[in-house]
C-alpha cells in the first residue's frame, strides 16, 4: 500500500508541475543556448551536459569538455542516471530517496534551480554531490529538488557522476594511458569537472562563481572531503558541507597499486586480455560481473589524491574553507542488527574489541536485560560517531584558519519508517532541501517548522560561512577541545555529545587516534 500511495502522489505532483510549467527565456553558456522551464517562480534547467559522454574510447578516461550545440537546447527533462543497479525501495529509503528513470553510461549531466529574474545578480551557489556508496546515486533524486532553496536566494546545482566499476576501475593499462600516470578516480574527477563547468557558466544563471559551496551526504560527504583535500580543486570553492561522512578515518584506504591489482583480477575473470577488450564489454555485463564481488571506490592515486585525506588534513595541506559537518542520530538503523544484538553477545563484542576498557564501557552502557541492552547499543553507536566527528574537527581546527560547525540530527520522520528506523541515514535531506512536498509522508506542523529552520541554517552558511541568523537558535562554532555540538530536531540548541563520564571513556577509546 505504501508503494501505491507513493506512486499516486508522484503522478499528482508531476501532473501539477507539468500544468504549471512554462518555457523560460534561453540563457547562453559556453556550449550554446539553454532553455529551461519556469514553475512556481523558479527556473529549472535539467539534463545540462558538463562533460562529453564517457562512452566508447572515453570509458575509463578523465572527463572531456562537452561539445557545443547549434540552436537552443531544451533543458526540461532529467538525463539518465549513472549506470547502476536500480533499487525502488530499501530499508528506510522509500522511492523518494532513490534515483528515478533510466540508467546509462552517458550520464555526465547536472541540474540547476534559480529564482526568476536573477540573471544579473551574483547569488551564492550550492553544488550538491549525491551519495550512494559510490555504487549508485543520482542528482535526479526527488528529495534533492532545489526549488525552495532557490527561493531563499541560492543557485542550486545537483550533479551526476560515474559510479561503481564504470567510475572507479583502476588498471595498469589505464595508468599508462594517463598523462598523469594515474587511473581509477574517474567518478571524483567527474565531480571536479562539474565544479569547473559551474565556475565558468553559473553567472548566466545569476550565480557568483566566487561563492561556490560544495555539499554532499554519505558518499557525497566523502567526496566533499576528497575535493577539500585534492590539490586539483584549489580555489574552486569557498565552503564545504559534509553530512554523514566525516570522522577519524576518512579514507580512501586503497592505493593505486592495490587498485590496479583488483582491476587485473576483474579483467581476468571476464576473460579480457586488454583494456580494449574490457571497453568492448557492455556496461550491463560489467555491472553484473562486479555486483557484490568487487568494491570499486576512490583511491589514493597520486594525482587527484597524492596522499590519504587524513594525512593531507593533518599536514594542513587541504583547501582551507569554512566547513559544516554532522551526523544523524541513528546512522546504522538500516542494518537489521541495529540495537538487536543479544545482550550477552553485545557484552562479548565489547570485551573482544576494547579489552581493558570494556568494564568501564559496560558500566556506562549497561546490558543487564535485552531492553536495556538495545538502548545501550544505540547510544554507544551514536556517541562513538559523534566523538569521532569531534576528533576530526579537532584535527582540522589545528591546521585551518576557517570556522567549522558540527551537528547531530535527531528528529524522526513520521510514517512507516519512524518506529523501526528512527532518525535514519539520509533522513535529514528533505528538511535541508525543504523538499517535504517531494517526499509523500504524513508530515506534521513540526516537520515543516524543522525544515524551515534547517534550510535557513544551511542557506545562511552557504551565503556567509556562518549558519546563524535572525530568529534562529544560536549555533556556536567548534573550538578545539569542545564537547559541544548543535542538536537539530524537536529540540534546537547546543548540547554535549555525551555525559562527562562517557566522554572520558571515549577519549580513552580514541587515544591512539588523536
Amino acid at each position: 500500500m505504501r508503494n501505491l500511495n507513493f506512486y499516486i502522489a508522484v503522478i499528482l505532483i508531476l501532473t501539477f508541475e507539468l500544468v504549471n510549467a512554462q518555457q523560460a527565456n534561453p540563457v547562453k553558456v559556453e556550449q550554446g543556448l539553454l532553455q529551461g522551464i519556469l514553475e512556481n517562480g523558479v527556473t529549472c534547467y535539467k539534463g545540462v551536459p558538463y562533460a562529453a559522454p564517457p562512452v566508447g574510447e572515453l570509458r575509463w578516461c578523465a572527463p572531456r569538455p562537452p561539445a557545443n550545440w547549434e540552436g537552443v537546447r531544451k533543458a526540461d527533462k532529467f538525463a539518465d542516471n549513472p549506470i547502476q543497479k536500480m533499487v525502488k525501495e530499501y530499508g528506510p529509503w522509500t522511492a523518494e530517496y532513490q534515483p528515478q528513470g533510466n540508467v546509462s553510461e552517458d550520464c555526465l549531466y547536472l541540474n540547476i534551480w534559480t529564482a526568476e529574474n536573477t540573471r544579473d545578480k551574483k547569488l551564492p551557489v550550492l553544488m550538491y554531490i549525491p551519495g550512494g556508496a559510490f555504487t549508485g546515486g543520482s542528482g535526479n533524486v526527488p528529495v534533492y529538488n532545489g526549488e525552495n532553496l532557490a527561493k531563499k536566494g541560492l543557485v542550486v546545482v545537483t550533479i551526476n557522476y560515474r559510479v561503481g566499476v564504470i567510475g572507479f576501475l583502476a588498471h595498469p593499462e589505464l595508468t599508462k594511458e594517463s598523462e598523469h600516470n594515474s587511473s581509477g578516480n574517474y567518478g571524483v574527477l567527474d565531480q571536479l569537472a562539474a565544479l569547473e563547468w559551474i565556475k565558468k557558466n553559473i553567472s548566466a544563471f545569476g550565480g557568483d562563481p566566487s561563492r561556490i559551496t560544495i555539499m554532499g551526504q554519505s558518499a557525497g560527504a566523502a567526496s566533499v572531503n576528497y575535493l577539500t583535500a585534492s590539490p586539483l580543486a584549489k580555489g574552486s570553492f569557498i565552503r564545504a558541507i559534509a553530512q554523514s561522512g566525516t570522522g577519524l578515518r576518512n579514507g580512501p584506504g586503497e592505493n593505486l597499486k592495490s587498485a590496479e591489482q583488483t582491476g587485473e583480477r576483474f579483467a581476468k575473470e571476464l576473460g579480457a586480455k586488454s583494456i580494449a577488450e574490457l571497453r568492448a564489454i557492455s556496461a550491463d555485463n560489467l555491472l553484473s560481473a562486479s555486483d557484490n564481488k568487487y568494491r570499486f571506490a576512490p583511491i589514493v592515486d597520486g594525482w587527484y589524491l597524492p596522499k590519504s585525506v587524513d594525512e593531507i588534513f593533518s599536514a594542513g595541506e587541504q583547501n582551507d574553507v569554512a566547513t559544516l559537518t554532522g551526523w544523524v542520530a541513528d546512522e546504522g538503523s538500516f542494518n537489521e542488527s541495529y540495537g538487536k544484538v543479544p545482550a550477552e553477545e553485545f557484552r562479548q563484542q565489547i570485551k573482544q574489541r576494547f579489552g581493558a576498557e570494556s568494564e568501564e564501557i559496560m558500566k556506562l552502557y549497561p546490558s543487564d536485560n535485552e531492553t536495556e541492552s538495545a538502548e545501550s547499543q544505540k547510544k554507544f553507536a551514536r556517541e562513538m560517531s559523534l566523538y569521532s566527528m569531534l576528533m576530526w574537527a579537532k584535527i582540522r581546527k589545528n591546521t585551518a584558519k576557517t570556522n567549522i560547525y558540527t551537528y547531530i540530527f535527531t528528529h524522526q520522520q513520521p510514517g512507516d519508517t519512524k518506529e523501526r528506523y528512527l532518525a535514519f541515514h539520509s533522513s535529514e535531506l528533505p528538511y535541508i532541501f525543504n523538499s517535504l512536498n517531494h517526499a509523500p509522508r504524513p508530515w506534521e506542523t513540526k516537520d515543516r517548522e524543522i525544515a524551515e529552520t534547517m534550510s535557513n541554517y544551511w542557506v545562511n552558511f552557504i551565503s556567509t560561512g556562518n549558519p546563524n541568523g535572525t530568529g534562529l537558535p544560536k549555533w556556536t562554532e567548534y573550538t578545539a577541545g569542545s564537547d559541544q555540538t548543535m542538536e537539530l530536531g524537536d529540540r534546537m540548541g547546543m548540547r554535549p555529545i555525551a555525559g562527562n563520564e562517557k566522554i572520558e571513556v571515549l577519549k580513552k577509546l580514541f587515544k591512539n587516534s588523536e
